[in-house]
């Protein structure tokens, strides 16, 4: 992808290199708010993973990726051994966002920009405890994107799916996650999943098909601008397939089940996001509508 230095630092959130959040341990230290919707409290692992689908959504979503292989961590003061990345990641949160401005712009909306964290390890967010473990996610709570660099380096090395433009999906995904907010379709997914739960995993799944059809349309505008290089959207689509969930159980030496998908799997989450790449359209990502 042809990217540029300087942009969008403002967009950043860095908390690298900070300490890790009082008490906090990995899965077991995550702390969610209780939910506001009214729904009762039970007890156990059941409810934290229910609540993690409820207020985090991401390209992995809840269930983890385990440890980030190859993790660079930053120590103050010293030189950033990621300096080079975060800029790219600043370049594509602007560059993702001033899309999304002139897209609600030209249907009368007002598009609000918002911040990608940057952390190593863990951090806090409005929806608890951010943590490498779960992978990058959107917090609809306080309207933030979360990352850990090193989900970058695992995508390369655990999912084989290299490339600058496969981080540059990622980034995407996660913000269409914030337009679906604005939107409004965040908001009656997760009612509908209230009212209708045995529904909810195909919910939650065309609601993560749409943020890669989202993805897509950026990678369109991106196109347009002529800021893609040759290989770029096999990156993309390569990325998008490497998380789809099927091909995650597979690897996990689990039994492949569509019934618990939460995100589609490796066709679907490649054809949503060809979708969007196709002609940039929104009305080609109604994926409530149409047949998945």
């Amino acid at each position: 992808m042809r990217w540029k230095r300087g942009r969008g630092r403002d967009q950043i959130e860095d908390r690298r290199g900070e300490a890790a959040p009082a008490g906090s341990g990995g899965l077991g230290g995550i702390r969610l708010p209780l939910p506001t919707s009214g729904v009762g409290i039970g007890g156990g692992l059941l409810v934290l993973v229910v609540l993690v689908v409820l207020l985090a959504t991401g390209v992995l979503g809840g269930g983890g990726t385990g440890t980030n292989p190859g993790a660079v961590r930053r120590v103050p003061g010293a030189p950033d051994p990621d300096a080079e990345l975060a800029d790219f990641v600043g370049f594509v949160v602007d560059d993702v966002q001033a899309f999304w401005q002139e897209d609600f712009a030209s249907s009368g909306r007002t598009y609000q920009v918002t911040k990608l964290v940057l952390f190593d390890g863990q951090t806090e967010s409005g929806c608890g405890l951010a943590s490498s473990e779960t992978g990058p996610f959107y917090c609809p709570v306080d309207r933030k994107v979360y990352l850990d660099l090193a989900f970058f380096r695992e995508l390369g090395e655990r999912f084989q799916a290299p490339g600058d433009f496969a981080q540059a999906y990622v980034i995407a995904h996660e913000f269409g996650h914030h337009v679906q907010l604005l939107l409004g379709t965040e908001e009656r997914v997760r009612q509908e999943q209230r009212d209708r739960p045995s529904e909810a995993n195909d919910l939650s799944v065309r609601l993560e098909l749409q943020a890669d059809c989202y993805a897509g349309m950026w990678a369109h505008s991106a196109y347009e601008q002529n800021q893609l290089e040759g290989g770029d959207i096999e990156e993309a689509l390569k990325a998008a397939s490497a998380v789809g969930d099927d091909r995650i159980q597979r690897s996990a030496g689990e039994r492949v089940d569509p019934e618990t998908w939460t995100h589609g799997s490796a066709a679907q989450r490649a054809q949503w996001l060809n979708a969007g790449l196709a002609e940039g359209d929104p009305r080609d990502c109604d994926t409530f509508s149409a047949s998945i």
